[in-house]
């Protein structure tokens, strides 16, 4: 018998992606895999049970995460996943860590090898890992679908006997993967396209697709991305000058599409309230970045909101959760390559390489710890600031009344700690 991967089926919220597909889970048995994969957990994705069973999957249930040598999620496991899980074992999501420093602390505590995918480093050898691109892009399109969709009049010029239908005027705040989809998914549509964004290289990308491009072209504009290829967060200086050429242009369109995030940061502030108060009754907002705090003033997580001059801001979440039949397809290719790269093709088994680039990337915990070095700090830290009260209060104490503080905390000297986005990608 091979070694056990075991895709659940995700309990937070209302996440309706799963972690593998019929083909993943073809391709991890033919690595030499035994697939477990929980009944139901492809449904919301169009999945069937027996679609996984042809595959070569067996069908389980939530118990079956405790033989599991792999586990493979959409997101971060919950407290009550990671007291099924076995120590050791490695479960592969998308971490989310920023902010949940306290969860990643409990899957160390947990004694299981966690991945965050949104980690992976972005050099040729793991495009096909990128989940931030691949449900980045899904994104993008989506946006513009729900805006669309929001919005009561036709995206397309038309011309008829009847009179002349203007095209809608789009307007992208980020350019990263989900914004470039959103350009060409709105260009498709019809609509006279226009993009912003602080990174000079996205200039040509934008113009390919038949966008214009605004934005303040200074000195720092020119210095603005990150070796990654991130944008860099700009100075008030900047965001300044930049606000005041898009205020004028934001007035005089009909849909606005913000996607701009940076890694480890709240989202930055675009799209001020005053903003909004110039853009015509009718217009449409959709703020990519709602999770991490949005980049328009008055845009409301999980909700479309109107505004008092009738502008409707769409802050859905969870947007590639919204075309999960695709997202979850592309995600779970994702998945299935990095797991790929773990197995001995001569022994079949799971053979971790620690040294290996993409590991040492993504790996949040470890043998007990802590070990990314964005959180493994913070959480050193944090252990040596507890074990030096305790080592105080042992001091000032006789032993019963220490005792009596370990009993009315349920704590001792205790260990503790923390740990890239999503969107504009």
């Amino acid at each position: 018998m091979g070694q056990t991967v075991f895709i659940p089926r995700e309990t937070v919220g209302d996440e309706s992606r799963v972690a593998a597909s019929p083909d993943t889970v073809k391709r991890m048995a033919a690595l030499g895999l035994d697939v477990i994969v929980e009944s139901g957990a492809g449904k919301s994705s169009r999945i069937m049970d027996a679609e996984y069973q042809a595959a070569g999957a067996t069908i389980g249930k939530t118990a079956d995460a405790g033989k599991a040598d792999v586990v493979l999620k959409v997101r971060r496991p919950t407290g009550a996943e990671l007291k099924s899980y076995g120590k050791g074992a490695i479960v592969i999501a998308t971490m989310d860590p920023y902010g949940n420093e306290g969860d990643v602390q409990a899957m160390a505590k947990a004694g299981v090898t966690a991945f965050a995918m949104e980690f992976m480093p972005r050099i040729t050898r793991a495009q096909s890992m990128d989940v931030l691109s691949s449900q980045a892009n899904l994104a993008g399109y989506q946006a513009v679908i729900d805006a669309a969709s929001e919005y009561d009049r036709a995206l397309p010029m038309m011309m008829t006997a009847a009179g002349t239908v203007p095209a809608a005027k789009v307007f992208v705040m980020g350019v990263g993967v989900a914004g470039l989809q959103a350009i060409a998914t709105a260009k498709r549509l019809g609509a006279v396209v226009t993009a912003t964004d602080v990174r000079p290289a996205v200039k040509e990308q934008v113009q390919s697709l038949g966008a214009k491009f605004l934005a303040v072209e200074d000195e720092e504009f020119k210095a603005a991305e990150t070796a990654g290829g991130y944008a860099k967060e700009m100075s008030k200086e900047y965001q300044a000058k930049q606000a005041q050429l898009t205020a004028d242009h934001i007035a005089k369109q009909d849909i606005v599409i913000t996607t701009a995030l940076i890694p480890g940061r709240p989202a930055p502030r675009l799209v001020s309230a005053q903003m909004v108060k110039s853009m015509r009754p009718g217009s449409i907002i959709v703020d990519l970045a709602v999770e991490r705090g949005g980049n328009v003033e008055g845009a409301v997580a999980g909700r479309v909101v109107v505004s008092d001059n009738g502008v409707k801001i769409v802050g859905h979440l969870n947007m590639p959760g919204r075309i999960a039949a695709s997202a979850s397809l592309l995600y779970a290719k994702n998945l299935y390559t990095f797991l790929e790269t773990m197995v001995d093709k001569e022994t079949k088994k799971i053979a971790l390489n620690r040294e290996d680039e993409l590991v040492k990337a993504t790996m949040l915990t470890d043998g007990g710890a802590v070990v990314h070095p964005n959180f493994a700090n913070a959480a050193s830290s944090k252990n040596d600031g507890e074990a030096s009260k305790g080592r105080a209060a042992t001091k000032t104490a006789t032993p019963k009344k220490a005792a009596d503080t370990k009993a009315a905390t349920g704590k001792t000297p205790a260990k503790k700690a923390p740990a890239r986005p999503k969107g504009g990608a």
